[in-house]
């Protein structure tokens, strides 16, 4: 009897011991009971500048979010530091933020040059560098940088999209390509070739670039006009795209015009291109715009507004950043949530790169973010809309890459 009394008083004192080592709360550096240290930069000064509204918005979010009680039962502190678009700057800072500041985790930075010069270091740390602000093939590369993940439309996708669009509505088109020349523009135009396949040899009748030194673009676009293109893919950034707008309108030239999204704002494009110019234009989205009138009974725009003017009235609600930011904190406090008491960086990175379909707040119906262990990109679906003079209009179905049209 008193043998198996010791068995049992050694047996349940055993599972007594495991019970708390089983419950037991893992954290990465940055997280305590109370709180999880996140860092970022941003260009809040320097010829990025106006992107710098993103940070203020997550800022706020996290906010609106600690005031209800924060991610289960923790605050969000995010380190924001100011690195001027400048790539020497952003390593420096992010040196501070995991060195001595000591965060779990680098989350939405800005820019492909920032993030390029700060990607082996993070990588070579194991610390996560997560929903980064840049649509470029590269940050979809689990293989070689496993610890990085990107939170914006590739713009390899964009251009896919355009071509499934092409293929089905105008498979005899005359396409006259113009872009930037630089890794972005290589990147759309690579993913327009990829979309058309053995048609792009054909279809495709001239290729034209610009540098971001070029005054103007009134040369290139006279001479894809002179090339009988009666398509048009517009790669360029909101200055030149407003360029190439208006000079294709003063031509008297009626190309179907595609403009890729980064030159699809109203105000920052198409207002100062010309409201007649700019009617007809094709793009590709991932977002609502919170202005059109359209959108403005959905709940999520009306939870947009309610927190721009409660938590950061100082926010347009027309710039795209704005939305940005919205939705990046958004995903940013899903991911925390979805690690429980497990916030390690190891962990932090597997919800990451494990997001089950999402409807995230401010898409366009149909458009979800996921991803996959071995798909990094957020998004694989845009829908293609047209401007009729006042806001962009839905044309046709939402286009996938990831598999069938949806």
């Amino acid at each position: 009897m008193t043998t198996r009394l010791s068995l049992l008083a050694a047996g349940l004192f055993a599972v007594a011991a495991a019970q708390p080592a089983f419950a037991q709360k893992q954290y990465g550096p940055g997280v305590t009971d109370s709180e999880i240290k996140i860092g970022q930069t941003m260009p809040y000064s320097g010829p990025a500048s106006a992107y710098g509204v993103q940070g203020h918005v997550e800022d706020a979010y996290y906010a609106m979010i600690n005031a209800k009680g924060g991610v289960n039962g923790r605050k969000i502190k995010m380190i924001s530091l100011d690195d001027a678009y400048s790539p020497p700057k952003t390593v420096e800072q992010t040196r501070r933020l995991v060195e001595q500041d000591e965060v779990l985790a680098i989350i939405g930075t800005i820019g492909t040059p920032t993030n390029t010069a700060i990607q082996k270091y993070l990588n070579g740390k194991k610390v996560p560098q997560l929903f980064i602000s840049t649509g470029a093939a590269k940050w979809d590369d689990p293989k070689n940088f496993p610890w990085t993940t990107q939170l914006y439309p590739p713009y390899q996708m964009e251009g896919m999209i355009f071509a499934k669009y092409l293929l089905k509505n105008k498979p005899d088109a005359k396409l006259g390509v113009f872009s930037q020349n630089d890794d972005a523009g290589k990147d759309y135009v690579k993913g327009l070739k990829d979309g058309l396949g053995d048609k792009a040899k054909t279809m495709i009748v001239k290729e034209v670039t610009y540098e971001v030194s070029d005054p103007t673009v009134d040369s290139q676009i006279v001479a894809l006009k002179a090339s009988g293109a009666d398509t048009l893919f517009t790669m360029a950034t909101p200055k030149f795209g407003a360029q190439a707008i208006r000079k294709v309108h003063e031509l008297n030239w009626k190309p179907l015009n595609f403009v890729v999204s980064v030159s699809s704002s109203i105000k920052g494009v198409l207002e100062p291109a010309g409201k007649e110019a700019s009617t007809g234009l094709l793009t590709a989205l991932a977002a609502k715009t919170p202005t059109d009138p359209r959108f403005e009974n959905d709940a999520d725009v009306k939870e947009f507004k309610e927190f721009l003017t409660k938590w950061y009235p100082k926010g347009d609600i027309a710039d795209g950043s704005t939305v940005t930011g919205y939705i990046s904190a958004y995903m940013t406090v899903k991911v925390l949530e979805a690690c429980g008491d497990n916030l390690t960086r190891d962990n932090l990175l597997k919800q990451a790169t494990n997001i089950k379909p999402t409807e995230a707040p401010l898409l366009l119906p149909g458009i979800k973010i996921s991803t996959r262990p071995d798909r990094y990109a957020p998004y694989t679906q845009m829908q293609i809309a047209k401007f009729d003079g006042k806001s962009w209009v839905p044309e046709g179905e939402v286009y996938n890459t990831d598999g069938p049209s949806q």
